[in-house]
């Protein structure tokens, strides 16, 4: 995978190309533990339909790009997205994106929408946290766990050079108390582009209030999928739902601006 350099440490990243004209790029934002192989063909599926190129990238700690430069603080994912997606945009000439998140990756995507001051096309947001649940903590605790006991290290290996960066990079600012009181109450609020909001009944990280919390404040039209059998990655679980529902959503974005 190519890579790009974001104040002095590199990213990796993958692109796709798009047949469609007029139609704006889409930012794919992974989750806690994701990369760009981690993604799998999902986002090739959703160019696909949708007919827009794409950015795939995993973010310092995760996939190949560089590692961690200390312990993450409790305003990481602000970090991410105030500071370096608008750098990573900028260089690959990025504007108005369509931006795709799953879990963190969809908390990223909320910010940057809400509080970065750029033009933002619109958000799909699976399976976002904008405040931190008792389920989280309980899940992430026990997977903290699980990685210390079974082969899900090595499994993780497969995806990720620095593997301890990626999965305690996430796992312990998470449990971390001074992350109990993080939420993004006042960036629900200030969302102002379309949303497609998407949760599986079944999610072992967070609840459909999560859902709530962004739906009855945001200042943008929002659309909401629930999808029943399905957990924290609705793009795996439920894809051909997942797929309909953003290629629908996308392309009645783009009909009422048009």
């Amino acid at each position: 995978m190519p890579q790009i350099s974001i104040h002095g440490r590199e990213i990796e990243v993958r692109l796709i190309p798009g047949v469609a004209t007029g139609c704006p790029p889409l930012v794919f934002l992974h989750e806690g533990l994701g990369s760009v192989s981690m993604w799998r063909d999902f986002p090739d599926h959703v160019a696909r339909r949708v007919g827009a190129p794409a950015l795939v990238y995993s973010r310092f700690g995760y996939g190949k790009s560089t590692g961690l430069d200390g312990p993450r603080t409790p305003r990481f994912m602000h970090d991410e997205a105030l500071d370096v997606l608008p750098a990573l945009l900028d260089q690959l000439g990025i504007i108005k994106p369509v931006l795709i998140g799953h879990s963190d990756g969809a908390s990223i995507a909320l910010i940057h929408a809400a509080a970065s001051g750029r033009a933002t096309t619109a958000v799909v947001l699976m399976a976002p946290h904008v405040m931190v649940e008792p389920i989280s903590i309980e899940s992430i605790a026990q997977a903290s766990e699980t990685y210390e006991r079974t082969d899900l290290r090595a499994r993780l290996a497969r995806h990720h050079v620095r593997v301890d960066d990626a999965f305690h990079g996430w796992s312990r600012i998470w449990l971390d108390p001074r992350f109990r009181t993080w939420n993004l109450a006042a960036e629900a609020q200030a969302l102002a582009v379309p949303a497609l909001l998407i949760q599986g009944e079944d999610d072992e990280y967070g609840t459909l209030a999560q859902l709530d919390a962004i739906g009855e404040v945001a200042k943008g039209s929002v659309q909401r999928l629930v999808l029943a059998d399905c957990g924290h990655s609705p793009h795996r679980d439920q894809e051909a739902k997942v797929l309909d529902a953003i290629a629908g959503f996308v392309s009645g974005v783009l009909a009422a601006a048009a």
